[in-house]
């Protein structure tokens, strides 16, 4: 089968679609944020509730946030003073998720130069989570907290249509589950109804290509891996 053209720039779009972890300070308009936003909006969700909320970030409001969570993630006594309001990972890990998980984080950790004994170096790295991995455009996304296990479901479309639609117009993000664990700082600092509760972030700018992090290309299970064809 010959793919046409359209088909071709849509798969483009998300195949090309990776987590960078280094972009360049290079600014992104507002109105290309808005556009991207509003094609995202046209994600299904059941019975249209459209369960999403998202705070844009850029500048200084996106600096005072990086550090103030920053300060916290630094202080082992403060760090464990929060945690998730909810669990974005399983409590108990098996195969093959646990593997998975092991050798992207394995691989990262190699380009960059950090050995299995460099606890400060991998606290540092996953600290940069908190600057947006240096995107001059950072992203919160909040749900209400009456909104049940659907709509979660619902806001990983929303999600994955905000990256496509940055990839389509030469743009790089980075869904960030990070953020989950200091909720309360942001819900301080972005001043969040009490009604809404976070779900992650999301770095967005253009990838730095001298970055070697940026290098990293994760696996995928072949298709005969996950589908069941039933005739």
């Amino acid at each position: 089968m010959i793919s046409t053209p359209e088909q071709q720039t849509v798969d483009a779009a998300i195949t090309s679609r990776r987590s960078i972890r280094a972009f360049l300070p290079t600014p992104v308009a507002r109105a290309d944020l808005a556009a991207i936003l509003e094609v995202a909006a046209r994600a299904p969700s059941g019975t249209n509730t459209q369960p999403w909320k998202v705070y844009v970030l850029t500048g200084a409001r996106k600096e005072r946030l990086s550090q103030r969570l920053l300060a916290v993630h630094n202080d082992a006594q403060l760090a464990r003073l929060h945690s998730e309001e909810y669990a974005y990972y399983p409590r108990e890990w098996t195969s093959p998720f646990i593997e998975r998980r092991r050798k992207v984080g394995w691989d990262l950790y190699a380009l960059l130069g950090l050995t299995r004994e460099d606890k400060a170096g991998m606290a540092a790295q996953h600290g940069r989570n908190y600057r947006f991995f240096d995107a001059p455009v950072g992203l919160i996304f909040t749900i209400d907290r009456v909104m049940e296990q659907g709509s979660w479901l619902d806001y990983g479309m929303f999600l994955q249509s905000i990256m496509v639609a940055a990839r389509g117009r030469g743009l790089d993000t980075c869904p960030q589950a990070a953020f989950t664990q200091y909720h309360k700082i942001i819900a301080e600092e972005l001043e969040l109804p009490s009604g809404e509760m976070v779900v992650c972030g999301m770095a967005l700018g253009f990838a730095d290509p001298g970055k070697i992090e940026n290098t990293l290309r994760t696996e995928r299970e072949p298709v005969a891996g996950f589908v069941k064809f039933l005739d």
